[in-house]
């Protein structure tokens, strides 16, 4: 089964925020409620679900992981593949934020190879919002978030 990880980032100000980022490529493009995500990425066994969640934050984001305390969420399927996330507290600047791409054939048959952002835009959003924004199977992380 296909493994993935992440970093759910989050921040008071003054209530609790979380970092999402819509999924970028042309099926996310006219959708919101249900198209965003917690950076995130696949990995092998050439490296452990932790130092894929901090290099695919660093890859879709383009900024280091900020300093802390990494909190175990868990695991959750989603599409076929494990996704394990821990939860951070921290901040970024979203003005520095630098989104990584992917490549892929587009229109699908055409031949023709498009780039398209891994994620298209980051926001914050209180807990119910993101709630709202997340894929489903995403939400159980959002409910196993208690920041102290």
């Amino acid at each position: 089964m296909r493994r993935s990880a992440g970093i759910l980032l989050f921040r008071r100000n003054p209530e609790v925020q979380i970092l999402l980022g819509h999924m970028g490529g042309p099926f996310w493009a006219r959708k919101d409620d249900g198209a965003w995500t917690i950076p995130k990425g696949e990995y092998t066994d050439e490296e452990t679900a932790e130092q894929a969640a901090r290099r695919e934050f660093e890859e879709e984001l383009g900024l280091p992981v900020p300093a802390g305390e990494l909190v175990d969420l868990g695991e959750v399927k989603q599409s076929g593949k494990v996704v394990t996330v821990w939860a951070l507290e921290g901040d970024i600047d979203l003005e520095k934020v630098v989104l990584g791409t992917f490549d892929m054939e587009w229109p699908k048959g055409s031949g023709k190879i498009k780039t398209f952002p891994e994620l298209d835009r980051v926001a914050w959003f209180g807990l119910e919002d993101a709630r709202a924004k997340v894929v489903s199977a995403q939400r159980a992380f959002l409910d196993r978030i208690s920041p102290r």
